[in-house]
């Protein structure tokens, strides 16, 4: 064993020294085992499995705004050789990311929290810093290397967030958290590349407080913000700001853009928060208009509503319930699917009805290969409860899993879940309108809180609305000036 143990510690080192690849930015060798060749084919595979997951916003002049910045942003990084691409992917989360191989996403949530071209350059240059200075590659390489020193003690069987997560490579590499040395040099290259062509990086300081004044509202809710994966120290703000002077320095004769009013008239019309068709919740009931179903999620669960399915989970992690639509051409076929894909043993399984709709029911555990139950023994299995229901010309799966331990202290929340599943028929919600970004001129000078009201602002939006102004609700604005107000149409 002693001998295993040295020979297994003689290849880690060896492959430390062989695993050495020099930093783009820095000119200094990095430990790395991610080769170029192999940053590219992660981002070709998480691509499509993100683009699936969150869907792209159907707006022609943002994505093409976003491509022709990033594009001019790329050449001039210090990796201008990749294949870059840059998408605004269609969810009310505050985010902004990039995965290896050049892939760079921002979400419509965070496009409406700019104020002008030069925050958006900002940011854009920081996610482009991430891929030039292989920070993503690295946490992959960190990985690697605790999944080495870990690999012994690894629990065998799949944990809870596999019956949920469908994005697999894409939702791993999506909200990769960084380091402070990552996170200042993405900021150092933000400056750096926003500053080259063309824009005033003081913007992307001002930007930290609209993200920090967001989060506080929020209290840091239900899923990730750009602020949350992307740690925030307290010299942030002024450390950009003292980046900004000297980049400006070095980038002589040029004019440093900021432009507001041609950033806000873009993104008017842009939908803000849930999208209504895509479902949205109300009283602890997720409603969706357009496959016209409801279902009541469990008090106090987080849940987070993708294109692809609704999960929801307690606070405490020990659970995880989601909604999908299951493969498969009638009810007994789609169980069989899920058991199969699982790995499932059923325990039960029976015919129900489900307010009117023919459903099928089953809890199953899931078993782990026979070379690794000895493993398992002293860990408690994994037990699901799944509702197969036939609706609409669909089959929507819900299941519902925890430790076989928990089982029957999550069940209760489980069934009623599922058991409340049905049509959904009240017009107000069918018809429900989104909220959207909608671009008003000040009529006459005035605070800007006067100035919501004149719109008819209600007092409970003031202060969301001077976040997403990036402005306070005392600051003075002028007749002519451009602000942000919210509409359903």
């Amino acid at each position: 064993m002693k001998r295993h143990i040295i020979y297994s510690a003689a290849i880690a080192v060896t492959l430390l020294f062989n695993s050495c690849a020099t930093n783009p930015v820095t000119g200094k060798r990095d430990v790395s085992f991610v080769s170029e060749g192999q940053e590219l084919a992660m981002g070709q595979e998480a691509d499509p499995q993100i683009v699936a997951q969150y869907g792209l916003v159907q707006n022609p002049t943002l994505q093409k705004f976003i491509q022709e910045k990033g594009q001019q942003m790329a050449a001039v990084s210090h990796r201008p050789n990749l294949k870059y691409e840059f998408k605004i992917v269609d969810s009310p989360i505050l985010n902004a990311f990039a995965v290896p191989g050049g892939y760079v996403y921002f979400t419509r949530g965070i496009m409406a929290h700019f104020n002008n071209e030069a925050q958006f350059a900002g940011v854009l240059g920081h996610e482009i810093g991430h891929i030039t200075a292989r920070h993503s590659a690295q946490q992959q390489t960190k990985a690697i290397i605790t999944q080495g020193v870990l690999l012994g003690g690894m629990i065998a069987f799949p944990d809870l967030a596999q019956f949920g997560d469908l994005a697999g490579q894409g939702a791993s590499l999506l909200f990769l958290k960084f380091g402070r040395d990552d996170e200042r040099q993405s900021d150092e290259l933000g400056v750096e590349y926003s500053t080259k062509i063309g824009y005033n990086a003081h913007e992307m300081a001002d930007f930290f407080q609209t993200l920090a004044r967001q989060g506080q509202q929020a209290g840091q809710g239900e899923i990730p913000e750009w602020q949350s994966t992307h740690p925030n120290p307290t010299n942030r703000y002024s450390t950009v700001h003292q980046l900004a002077d000297q980049w400006q320095q070095k980038v002589t004769g040029s004019q440093f853009a900021v432009n507001r009013d041609s950033y806000l008239r873009m993104i008017d019309g842009l939908v803000y928060g849930e999208d209504p068709k895509q479902g949205f919740v109300e009283n602890s009931i997720f409603y969706h208009p357009e496959l016209k179903f409801q279902f009541p999620i469990p008090a106090n669960w987080q849940y987070q509503n993708t294109p692809q399915q609704v999960q929801m989970a307690p606070k405490d992690g020990k659970a995880l319930m989601f909604l999908r639509l299951a493969q498969g051409t009638s009810l007994e076929a789609a169980a069989q699917q899920m058991v199969q894909a699982n790995q499932l043993q059923v325990i039960e399984s029976k015919q129900v009805t489900v307010n009117g709709l023919p459903a099928l029911a089953l809890i199953g555990q899931q078993t782990p290969p026979q070379d690794q139950q000895q493993t398992q023994q002293q860990q408690a299995p994994i037990q699901a409860l799944s509702y197969f229901i036939q609706y609409g010309g669909n089959i929507y799966n819900l299941t519902g899993v925890t430790a076989a331990t928990d089982f029957n202290t999550y069940f209760p929340s489980f069934s009623n879940t599922m058991q409340n599943f049905r049509q959904l028929t009240d017009p107000e919600k069918i018809n429900r309108k989104p909220e959207v970004v909608s671009i008003k001129k000040v009529i006459r000078d005035a605070t800007l809180s006067q100035a919501l009201k004149s719109f008819n602002m209600p007092d409970k939006r003031l202060e969301e609305l001077a976040i997403l102004n990036g402005m306070t609700l005392t600051a003075k604005v002028s007749a002519g000036t451009l602000i942000k107000v919210l509409e359903r149409r």
